[in-house]
């Protein structure tokens, strides 16, 4: 029979009395006598580790991942306890598991990095919206309301509230709702236009291209405007095609010299 100095020292009515076994835990050398008890006791605190997790449900995780997370912030908190300092074992298991199942969320739920402060944003944010619904029915909290329900300001508000939408990604592959063609994300991304450096280029030696005397400026727009050969460039001078030739190498040398030293 638990006595009111326990009773008064647990804060949870069915906390196990584990008082004595923490005691003992703590002469025991490693070995399987030492593993055996520290399981009786994490067996004993599981059921206020699975009440510690079902504060955290339909925030996006299973419950029995959860309950797994809790677990392994117990075992961490019963391996950890020094009951010579005096507290109860809860006072301690309690805030390791919570921070067990926060970290879990942190680490793992989150898609795409967000900072803390943007998570703990988001969680204030979420939870005045689930204080608020039980008094406004029929529409969403304002932002004005959350703010002043949470304490916050109003642009930390808009921040957490992004962030709750921004908990996981759509993949690139999700069907757009409504479509009925298979339609999704990544059909309405776009992709580098190949001629995009063409155009860059193109703009960049017009200047040096009307700078060149006119047979030269002619020579290269018949070979690179006019896709001709070399034979017919020097057909159409009455020069040859050697000299059209050199030309050309000399006319593309000094274009390309003179917008690097441009873009320098």
């Amino acid at each position: 029979m638990r006595t009111r100095a326990s009773a008064k020292r647990h804060p949870y009515d069915d906390a196990p009395d584990t008082a004595g076994s923490f005691r003992r835990l703590a002469t025991l050398p490693p070995g399987r006598e030492r593993d055996t008890l520290r399981e009786e006791i994490v067996e004993a605190w599981l059921p206020m580790a699975e009440r510690i997790a079902g504060r955290f449900r339909n925030r996006g995780e299973s419950f029995d991942d959860l309950r797994q997370v809790a677990a392994l912030g117990l075992v961490k908190a019963v391996h950890r306890y020094d009951p010579e300092l005096g507290n109860a074992f809860e006072s301690y298991a309690v805030p390791t598991i919570t921070g067990e199942i926060k970290r879990h969320f942190r680490d793992h739920m989150w898609t795409l990095h967000v900072p803390r402060r943007v998570q703990d944003l988001r969680n204030r944010v979420r939870s005045a919206n689930q204080d608020l619904a039980g008094t406004i029915t029929g529409r969403r909290p304002t932002v004005a309301e959350v703010a002043e329900h949470a304490r916050m300001s109003e642009e930390d508000v808009r921040t957490g509230m992004e962030a709750l939408e921004s908990f996981t990604a759509l993949s690139l592959d999700a069907e757009f709702p409504g479509s009925e063609d298979g339609y999704s994300l990544s059909d309405s991304l776009g992709s580098a236009d190949p001629a995009l450096a063409t155009v860059i280029d193109r703009e960049a030696v017009k200047p040096r291209l009307r700078a060149l005397p006119e047979r030269e400026r002619a020579i290269l727009y018949m070979r690179f405007f006019g896709d001709m050969t070399q034979s017919s460039i020097a057909e159409e001078l009455g020069i040859s095609q050697m000299h059209v030739s050199r030309l050309i190498s000399r006319c593309c040398d000094r274009l390309r010299d003179q917008v690097m030293r441009d873009a320098a």
